[in-house]
């Protein structure tokens, strides 16, 4: 049997080969997709981790994805948090959206206060010497050809000279005043968010209920770093979850009309050869299983495929835009393929038992 799948496959070599592919287009678009935008979760999850706080203060009805809440509260009220018992540092941020080049979050920061939750590192440069300073990450650094101390940069249609470049992980890739950014974006004087560093984590019940019941503060949202980090799941963005199941639908759905399609034409191409088959005595297992087989070998190549030049569209990315994060994990690894043979396989099924059904006389008569 082996040989004769071989055969049938590398006597089409053309449609062998278009089966193959659309096995590989389909691993390819759900790791690809997948990877670009779980990598933008998990990333956006990490650097926010690395900011070094170990609670949040949102005012009300703020959303917990940064950058979509503009800056409507004063950033006057650090002052207040500042000086609650077992608050160390109360930082406060603009985090302002922006789809100017790219999707990316602008922070608007105090650098005394946000550098005190935890240093940056500096690999170059200093901190901000003027009000239309720039900070930006080693990895912004090394976006775009380049970029270097003293170049100016456009954010928000101002121009800003890059007077230092940091350790990436700590929020954004490009840091400005909160000042300058809070004019910008026509609040001045506020912010989006306020971090926190306490004295320890089992004084953070304490500082919630000191803020809550801090007057004009009651109805802010004050979590503790874990507990917003928890939201930054697929399960918690029903849009992102959506994404991806309509992503692995369509991709599934190619690959079974690519398998129904071939194997189809292939069985009834092959009338006469089935026919001989079962005139032999090969039974209707017999030739179901040698279609099947025939599937599952195009499937495995294509997956084969579909991996590799998943790695080779990664490092095509990665080489051009070194900001955006493509991850590519074992457990989509693991979950594309599978997606990928059983939509294989189902598109087969028709067509295999269709060629089971076919009548010994009959194919034998066929031309």
């Amino acid at each position: 049997m082996h040989k004769l799948i071989l055969g049938n496959l590398l006597h089409r070599p053309l449609r062998s080969l278009l089966s193959l592919a659309a096995v590989a287009i389909e691993i390819v678009m759900i790791l690809c997709i997948t990877s670009i935008m779980l990598g933008i979760l998990n990333d956006s999850k990490s650097r926010t981790n690395g900011i070094g706080a170990d609670m949040v203060v949102r005012p009300a009805n703020a959303s917990f994805l940064a950058g979509f809440g503009g800056a409507p509260v004063p950033a006057k009220i650090a002052g207040v948090l500042d000086k609650l018992p077992h608050v160390a540092v109360a930082a406060p941020v603009i985090v302002q959206l922006t789809l100017a080049s790219s999707v990316e979050n602008i922070y608007g920061i105090d650098y005394n206060s946000f550098n005190g939750l935890r240093p940056f590192v500096f690999l170059a440069g200093t901190p901000f010497q003027g009000p239309d300073d720039v900070i930006i990450d080693d990895i912004f650094a090394a976006s775009d050809g380049g970029h270097h101390i003293g170049e100016t940069l456009e954010i928000l249609k101002h121009p800003f000279r890059i007077c230092g470049i940091v350790r990436h992980g700590r929020g954004g890739r490009k840091y400005v005043p909160i000042t300058t950014l809070g004019s910008l974006i026509g609040s001045p004087g506020n912010a989006s968010i306020f971090y926190l560093r306490t004295d320890g984590t089992q004084f953070e019940p304490a500082v919630q209920q000191e803020i809550l019941a801090t007057p004009g503060m009651g109805d802010y949202q004050v979590q503790t770093m874990e507990a917003m980090l928890s939201q930054l799941t697929p399960s918690k963005i029903p849009a992102l979850t959506i994404s991806l199941n309509v992503v692995t639908g369509i991709a599934v759905l190619i690959g079974f009309l690519a398998i129904f399609q071939s194997m189809y034409t292939a069985v009834m191409e092959r009338t006469r050869e089935i026919g001989i088959l079962k005139s032999l005595g090969a039974s209707r297992a017999y030739v179901v299983a040698l279609v099947l087989r025939e599937t599952g070998l195009l499937a495995v190549g294509g997956v084969g495929a579909g991996i590799g030049l998943s790695y080779g569209v990664r490092a095509v990315v990665l080489h051009r835009f070194p900001t955006i994060p493509f991850v590519i994990t074992t457990h989509w690894i693991v979950q594309g393929s599978l997606l990928a043979l059983v939509g294989a396989m189902l598109g087969a099924l028709y067509p295999a038992f269709k060629a089971a059904q076919k009548d010994p006389i009959d194919a034998l008569a066929y031309e």
